[in-house]
């Protein structure tokens, strides 16, 4: 039987399902049944839903919960994540508890900058092709008052158009290399069509255009976050060594690429559970934010601690391309919600709350790393994902909750107790 369908988009959404069940399931009721009761009971929050994306089917969960406690720049938060880690807002909740008696984070925005390019190839002489952009300039800007004229009015628009010879890395090719102010706006549609106006009033017969598009590398749109406190506050016992224990690991995180990836997943754990609770595009975060710890040549760690005449500090700098109007941060009523939660942030100060976020999970994961090592908090809260896949019943859930309690949890061995308490009983 054939798997390839014709005019699929156009089908009703039962239709597609009881399509994709008879072609890969064998009509097993039980994967329709599966599928449809994740639809939403409001049919009008469920078309919301459907418009998203094309040939929805469902949707897909992920649990969003809530980090209370963080004291940011002198300001109460508590900010929202959506995650399916286990242990990602319980470490952000402890982290923000802890530092909010020892004067909390500090955050700031160096640089809101973004970037869009017009690439093109061109085989004529240089100089000419120099002359001809600069008497061209003007109306490149004039292209796209229409565009830019709302994005004026809230203080952004186009900062600056260069002219960018890229023919060492490639023959022929140059580009348009254009800065932009997006305000509270992510701003990709905006650029997007500032470039392709901008494009199409720069072609000639000799420049052929082969795209324009934004840039997700935006590293003069950079954020700070910090925090510190005397070394002695950090631990309850052996403080300067543990210290210099969680120095020396961002130190090797530094050193070696194999770490510094696994560290940085672990701030972008706290990244993107804010930026996707936000109706931000995770994505293009993440790319930006690998590439940003590339920038040397080298893969490197994204934060870095110093220990300085008996005072620790920790500190994150990370380029944070984010909206709070437009785009799903319109749409979605959970990132509406999440906005409103924080207060209804501009995009730098939203900036400031995901590089928080960002910073007191790999404060988290360091610090657990360095003491007891990462499993222990790790499995004690996948413990009761464990419990559930087996199906015990709320009264064996909470004897093994307490049977593990001081115990080393891993998955063989609460198989094994719970097999022997079922046999027990």
């Amino acid at each position: 039987m054939s798997k390839i369908v014709d005019g699929f988009s156009k089908f009703l959404k039962l239709e597609k399902v009881n399509w994709l069940v008879s072609t890969f399931f064998n009509d097993d009721s039980k994967v329709k049944q599966v599928l449809m009761q994740y639809w939403n009971s409001n049919p009008l929050l469920q078309d919301l839903h459907d418009d998203f994306i094309e040939n929805t089917i469902s949707n897909f969960y992920l649990p969003f919960g809530i980090a209370p406690n963080f004291v940011i720049n002198g300001k109460d938060y508590t900010i929202p994540m959506a995650i399916e880690e286990s242990s990602v807002v319980a470490a952000a909740s402890l982290v923000a508890k802890f530092w909010s008696t020892r004067g909390g984070f500090k955050a700031s925005v160096i640089s809101t900058t973004k970037i869009g390019q017009v690439h093109f190839m061109y085989e004529g002489d240089k100089t000419a092709l120099e002359n001809y952009f600069n008497s061209k300039k003007d109306s490149l800007y004039k292209v796209t008052e229409d565009i830019t004229q709302n994005m004026r009015k809230r203080g952004g628009g186009i900062l600056e158009i260069e002219l960018r010879d890229k023919t060492e890395e490639l023959e022929n090719y140059y580009q348009l290399h254009v800065t932009f102010e997006t305000a509270d706006s992510m701003g990709a549609n905006f650029i997007n069509s500032c470039l392709e106006a901008i494009a199409k009033d720069f072609e000639k017969e000799d420049i052929q255009i082969v795209m324009c598009i934004l840039s997700n590398y935006v590293p003069e749109c950079l954020v700070h976050a910090e925090v510190s406190c005397k070394v002695e506050e950090l631990y309850a016992e052996n403080s300067e060594l543990l210290a210099q224990k969680f120095v020396q690991a961002i130190q090797i995180a530094n050193a070696e690429p194999h770490r510094a990836v696994t560290h940085n997943k672990g701030i972008m754990n706290g990244v993107d559970a804010v930026v996707i609770a936000t109706g931000n595009d995770f994505r293009a975060i993440e790319a930006g934010a690998h590439a940003y710890a590339s920038r040397s040549g080298k893969y490197k760690s994204l934060t870095n601690a110093s220990i300085e005449n008996g005072i620790f500090k920790f500190w994150i700098e990370i380029p944070l391309a984010l909206g709070t109007v437009g785009g799903l941060t319109s749409l979605h009523p959970l990132s509406k919600l999440s906005l409103k939660l924080l207060g209804n942030p501009s995009a730098k100060e939203l900036m400031q709350l995901i590089a928080v976020a960002g910073l007191a999970q790999n404060f988290a994961a360091l610090r657990a790393l360095t003491t007891t090592g990462i499993q222990k908090g790790h499995m004690k809260m996948h413990l009761t994902n464990i419990i559930k896949q087996l199906g015990a019943s709320d009264e064996e859930k909470e004897f093994l909750i307490d049977y593990f309690e001081h115990k080393t949890i891993t998955h063989n061995a609460v198989v094994e107790a719970y097999n022997k308490l079922v046999q027990d009983k």
